[in-house]
């Protein structure tokens, strides 16, 4: 029967061989391109070289080294003593394995080390394995760099035959952690370590899925928990901008409509009482420059004629030559023509673009936001009441769920929400996000039977939209505990629910599961996995495929 360790020496095998296939094809072609005599052609003897290369690394045991150093003695048929461990830290994973320990003979230790943050191969750094207690001096034994990636090969060679601690200490790429292995006997012979050896054997239905594949692909392990997860009920919902994050500005006069600067455009950033335009009013039907320059001219003559008049009839009635009253009504013709020149001079400015004082209408940006809807272009004639600007503020946004008449009588609490939008991977909690709820509509719309729940919160690196839809959970206020694992872990296989459990570093299970209550990300199984347990939270696909070649897989126990 081939052991686990076995096992996945020959997976191994094959894994590589696929990745260096095309070498050696490529290599046997070239020679194949030569005459037929190839008794002395240097390129069969690199094939072989790659071919014996691979046969001694990847069908290479390494307890076998001990039990040859045994010779005749060792030749009937043995049983594995090769020991599996799984570990975690914080910051680490450790998959390890090693034959049993035996006195002043060589123990090669095959380490994998794996970064929980981003579950990538470990790549530099400082193994040492420790073997202490059972009234001996402490054992040490290191090395300082991994022969590829992610994997230490280290031999050590006991030389006391009592029980030891085990334990291994990684240190490098900012890491330093101590993984305890447990206490392990060191046995007198190779013939004993078989005999005590007890090594637990896998399920039939365990699937064999290699750290080098692992580390190739997007995957993750997740503990499974007890946590609190809160009762929720289903409802469709729309994003929108808060009462006071939204204005729709509209021309207040009918006229011609001007920038200064840049004209506005949607996306635009914008800060309340910043000028976004001008109006200049409508001057009226059936007038023309050429009228209009006439009209400033006429006007600033009569004003002139005025003027001297006023002053001529001064000089004459304190000459005591014309009566007062001719006088005050020189004057008052003089403010009269003076009113005109002014009133002719502004509308000649006005449709030539003259100044902005008191000649133009401004629009201003009453609150800070983004431009969502720009109407109209620069110069464009509107009409009074013609949209021309909708700013949205998407600091803080409102989430509008529509809660249908028959779930109403559920809602306890609702101090919560949790919703899903098209294009995010994720989702969103209000609580997470500041948010609280704004108000429960009193009334039930006739047509859809249902009720609005509004909630504010922040809207996150304002990446979110006004209109968005979403798929809405309305916390009831009701709560449970249980046995909890991410979304992501569920996998549906052929109608299914089945999560994928790690049984040691390189083993797993699929596991049927009965899925209970859903909590944003989490979600709670009712039966199939206990607390403690890991399951694939990212990758549980690719453990799939892996299940149909593995066959018959054998022995390994984790911590």
């Amino acid at each position: 029967m081939k052991t686990h360790c076995q096992r996945n020496l020959t997976i191994k095998t094959l894994f590589w061989a696929l990745i260096f296939l095309p070498l050696i094809i490529s290599i046997t072609s070239y020679a194949g391109s030569d005459d037929d005599d190839h008794s002395h052609d240097p390129s069969h003897g690199v094939i072989d070289d790659v071919k014996n290369y691979f046969k001694h690394i990847f069908e290479h045991d390494p307890h076998d080294e001990n039990e040859n150093a045994h010779g005749a003695e060792n030749d009937h048929d043995k049983d594995d003593t090769t020991i599996a461990i799984t570990d975690f830290t914080d910051f680490t994973e450790l998959f390890v394995e090693f034959p049993a320990l035996v006195l002043a003979h060589e123990s090669v230790f095959i380490i994998h080390l794996t970064r929980l943050d981003n579950f990538q191969p470990i790549s530099s750094g400082v193994v040492t394995l420790t073997l202490s207690g059972g009234g001996v001096e402490t054992e040490v034994f290191s090395i300082n760099k991994p022969d590829i990636p992610g994997i230490f090969r280290l031999a050590i060679l006991p030389v006391h035959t009592v029980s030891r601690q085990l334990n291994l200490h990684f240190k490098g790429e900012e890491i330093d952690v101590i993984h305890p292995l447990g206490i392990y006997k060191v046995h007198p012979s190779q013939n004993e370590a078989e005999i005590q050896t007890i090594i637990e054997e896998a399920p039939v239905d365990a699937i064999s899925f290699l750290k080098e594949q692992q580390w190739q692909l997007d995957f993750a392990v997740t503990p499974a928990v007890i946590a609190q997860l809160r009762q929720s009920i289903q409802a469709t919902g729309s994003l929108r901008p808060r009462a006071d994050g939204e204005v729709h500005l509209s021309a207040v006069s009918t006229g011609h409509l001007r920038s200064k600067g840049k004209f506005p455009y949607p996306g635009m950033q914008v800060e309340a009482g910043q000028l976004l335009a001008d109006i200049t009013p409508r001057l009226g039907t059936g007038v023309d420059l050429s009228t209009l320059k006439a009209a400033v001219d006429k006007a600033r003559s009569t004003h002139n004629l005025a003027k001297q008049e006023r002053q001529r009839l001064a000089k004459l009635w304190q000459a005591k030559a014309v009566a007062k009253s001719r006088l005050l009504k020189a004057e008052s013709a003089e403010v009269i023509s003076k009113t005109e020149l002014n009133t002719a001079m502004r509308r000649y400015q006005q449709i030539i673009g003259g100044t902005q004082n008191n000649l133009t209408i401004p629009i201003i940006a009453p609150i800070s936001g983004i431009l969502a809807q720009v109407n109209v272009a620069s110069g464009q004639y509107v009409d009074e009441g013609d949209a021309l600007f909708h700013i949205v503020n998407l600091e803080r946004l409102w989430l509008e769920a529509r809660i249908a008449e028959a779930d109403i009588a559920l809602l306890q609490q609702p101090s919560g929400a949790w919703f899903t939008l098209t294009g995010f991977d994720s989702s969103f909690n209000t609580f997470d996000l500041d948010g609280s709820m704004v108000a429960l509509g009193g009334a039930i719309d006739a047509v859809s039977r249902t009720v609005p729940l509004i909630f504010e919160f922040n809207s996150p690196d304002q990446r979110l939209r006004s209109g968005m839809f979403a798929t809405v959970r309305v916390y009831t206020g009701k709560t449970t505990h249980g046995v909890v694992v991410p979304t992501s872990a569920i996998f549906n296989d052929g109608g299914q629910e089945v999560v994928y459990v790690m049984l040691g570093g390189e083993t797993f299970q699929r596991r049927l599961v009965r899925l209970g209550m859903r909590d944003g990300e989490q979600v709670q199984l009712i039966s199939g996995v206990e607390a403690g347990e890991r399951v694939v939270s990212r990758g549980a696909y690719s453990v799939r495929l892996a299940s149909a070649d593995s066959a018959e897989v054998g022995h390994g126990h984790a911590h």
